[in-house]
């Protein structure tokens, strides 16, 4: 069942939504060669905490899962879609990987999800247009997530202007609700026609969070459980904002 937030846990998102950002934006400052990804994630927990804010993945247990996640934060790499875990076998970053950093923050109760990918030193000039195409794909989702129109043409968005470009769109990965729990209703795809799924009512918060890759659509689940790859070791990006859902333009909590 779909939530409608009131105007004061609204109000509570915006200013979660800052303190996430903020956080984001700190940790992409120190993403550079011979960083490791432990050290991002030290960052984070540091970051939440000084906040006096949770970490919303840290211990989560998702529909399916056999553990608890073991982190505060994603970090995915290279051919990694999402939910890549930073503090298990930590990796080091090298000239020319792509980085993907996805964070929950909770802030009085409520909860704010929000991603992006990070070019590590000179990357190829296709993961630089990856990038830039992906973070532009998320913008087109939330121009079209207006009260009124339906789930259906967020995904519509994102698949018209990816689609064209010879982007693949992992399938069975997507955007949800979001507030009292980390997933809520409705989900949110990448893909899908205009006019169809859920009715997108002013109140509701949701995460938009194209996922696109250099090559095919397939993914698979590494052996930790969490980290999903493409099916053909592509390359693949993330970009992920919690937005509010209004009558005219949705509000941005976490930018």
């Amino acid at each position: 069942m779909i939530k409608i937030k009131t105007a004061e846990e609204i109000e509570i998102m915006k200013e979660g939504g800052k303190r996430h950002a903020f956080i984001l934006q700190e940790i992409k400052k120190i993403i550079a060669p011979g960083v490791s990804t432990n050290d991002l994630e030290l960052l984070a927990r540091k970051l939440i905490g000084d906040g006096g804010d949770r970490a919303a993945f840290l211990n989560y247990t998702p529909r399916g899962a056999k553990r608890a996640y073991p982190a505060a934060l994603c970090v995915s790499v290279n051919n990694e879609i999402v939910h890549g875990i930073p503090n298990e076998s930590p990796r080091i970053l090298q000239e020319g990987d792509i980085v993907s950093i996805d964070l929950g923050l909770v802030h009085g109760k409520l909860i704010t999800d929000s991603a992006l990918t990070v070019a590590v030193g000179e990357v190829s000039d296709k993961d630089k247009k990856l990038i830039v195409h992906c973070e532009e794909a998320l913008y087109l989702g939330i121009k079209a997530a207006r009260g009124g129109n339906h789930v259906g043409d967020i995904g519509y968005a994102i698949e018209s202007f990816a689609r064209p470009l010879g982007y693949g769109l992992s399938e069975g990965l997507a955007g949800h609700g979001v507030g009292y729990k980390v997933h809520e209703d409705p989900f949110v795809p990448n893909e899908g026609r205009q006019g169809t799924g859920e009715l997108l009512r002013p109140g509701m918060t949701i995460a938009i969070e194209p996922m696109m890759t250099l090559g095919t659509n397939k993914i698979v689940l590494s052996k930790d459980g969490y980290t999903y790859k493409t099916a053909d070791g592509s390359n693949a990006c993330h970009f992920e904002h919690t937005i509010v859902i209004t009558e005219g333009e949705p509000i941005i909590l976490t930018k």
